[in-house]
């Protein structure tokens, strides 16, 4: 498991939040955008997968401040799913969004998956194709709007 800062190319520092105050700092980001921001979720965003202990929580810091988070867990043995990615309006200039997919991409590739699945706003679509991802079937609703199920295939480090 990655869980050491590992540099991005912006000025953020990415790794799996292990301590409470991690965690405390990736549900606060979630909460900002997910619940106020976007009003995805009444009260809180937060389900049965957080509790999970097997579920990574990853966060991006610009400057010491959690500014974006994103959750992975896996759904069998070489299938892995990402969600609820989260960056706060002020650092999206830093490009973390990314940084962000690109670092559970690899934190699961070296957990052993083979693939990674998310459900994807519609309008996120062309963000994560630049990234390498691939539509998977036909959008459907969650939480209210539009979300397409979208794959990348992961590659396992050299021995």
């Amino acid at each position: 498991m990655i869980s050491s800062s590992t540099p991005a190319t912006s000025a953020a520092s990415l790794t799996v939040a292990t301590a409470t105050h991690e965690l405390d700092a990736h549900f606060a980001v979630r909460h900002q955008v997910f619940v106020l921001a976007q009003g995805l979720f009444h009260g809180t965003d937060r389900d049965a997968r957080d509790d999970d202990p097997a579920t990574l929580h990853a966060i991006a810091a610009v400057d010491d401040e959690v500014v974006g988070a994103v959750r992975l867990y896996r759904l069998s043995d070489d299938l892995w799913k990402g969600d609820r990615l989260a960056v706060l309006p002020s650092a999206r200039i830093h490009s973390l969004g990314g940084e962000l997919v690109r670092f559970a991409v690899r934190t699961a590739s070296a957990c052993g998956g083979r693939q990674m699945v998310a459900q994807v706003q519609v309008p996120n679509v062309r963000f994560f194709e630049r990234l390498g991802w691939v539509r998977e079937g036909t959008p459907a609703p969650y939480v209210g709007i539009m979300h397409q199920p979208m794959a990348i295939p992961l590659r396992r480090p050299a021995p």
